[in-house]
């Protein structure tokens, strides 16, 4: 099953890699946000979307979030300091620490997937929200 993928990181680099390794498993990207502005430009069409905390207008990844997982599209949140996201944000699937490891990006976005498919069986990653 193929979804539609939003990326929210200000980081070209990790938004590109991130890019490639939802279109190499099969995924389609509808486009990589680098603030807030853009990724609610860009969401309607989302259904799984990795998140940064701190974006180029500032530390608005959560509010990014809480919109998202108000508009059923599930959130995964990457950020070098997951203790940002304090409390959490209900529905969201996790929060993953970067740096990230490519194969740890694949298998973050199998996990997304999965659990967006129904597969509700597979365990959390490292810090749920």
């Amino acid at each position: 099953m193929s979804f539609n993928v939003l990326i929210v990181e200000d980081q070209p680099l990790i938004a590109l890699n991130l890019q490639d390794t939802v279109e190499e498993l099969g995924h389609n990207t509808v486009g990589i946000a680098s603030n807030m502005y853009q990724a609610l430009l860009l969401s309607g069409d989302a259904d799984i979307a990795f998140v940064d905390v701190n974006l180029e207008d500032g530390p608005t990844g959560p509010i990014v979030g809480r919109s998202l997982v108000d508009a059923d599209v599930s959130v995964l949140f990457m950020t070098s300091d997951p203790g940002a996201i304090r409390g959490g944000v209900p529905g969201a699937l996790g929060v993953i620490q970067k740096p990230i490891l490519d194969l740890e990006l694949v298998e973050l976005t199998q996990y997304a997937a999965d659990r967006r498919a129904g597969n509700t069986d597979i365990p959390l990653i490292r810090y749920p929200c």
